[in-house]
């Protein structure tokens, strides 16, 4: 499992872009990890779904939120990750009002979620496999705190625990 002082595995995450321009197509693109990363503080929070209780009425909203107090904090992007295609991700921002604030990052295979180690085996209620609800903050590709959630629990990946963790990290 990823830990605190690993780099993020090589792979992608995919984004549906609204507007083409910036080396970016209109639609689904895909965003290698480690030049994504380069020389970026970023803060990753990732979720079980799109569209979920938890994962719409808290989650995603608390780093709307707070997407100014972090930036001020010294993180350069935030991201949600989740195992949904990056259609179903792009509706979603557009449904949280996440445009400028949260990039809606799509891991359609769950690749990177394995790649993690922090999966969430959701198959029983027809979800197949999944991301574990976590946080972390990722400093030019490293990992530099990790806050992994419990089954069913909503405690240690807010918006706000980032918040403290990157003004003591980045301070």
């Amino acid at each position: 499992m990823l830990k605190v002082g690993d780099k993020l595995p090589a792979g992608s995450l995919s984004e549906f872009i609204e507007v083409e321009g910036s080396g970016c197509a209109l639609g689904p693109n895909p965003f290698d990890l480690e030049k994504a990363t380069a020389g970026k503080t970023i803060a990753v929070f990732a979720l079980p779904g799109a569209y979920t209780p938890t994962c719409s009425a808290r989650h995603v909203p608390g780093y709307i939120e707070n997407a100014e107090a972090l930036r001020a904090a010294g993180v350069d992007e935030i991201w949600c990750v989740s195992v949904n295609d990056a259609f179903v991700m792009g509706a979603w921002g557009r449904d949280q009002h996440a445009g400028g604030k949260v990039r809606m990052m799509a891991d359609g295979s769950a690749d990177f979620a394995k790649a993690t180690g922090l999966t969430l085996d959701l198959t029983a209620r027809g979800m197949g496999l999944r991301s574990n609800r976590y946080s972390m903050l990722v400093v030019d590709g490293v990992v530099k705190t990790l806050n992994v959630e419990g089954p069913g629990k909503f405690e240690v990946s807010d918006a706000g625990t980032m918040l403290k963790q990157a003004q003591e990290v980045l301070a």
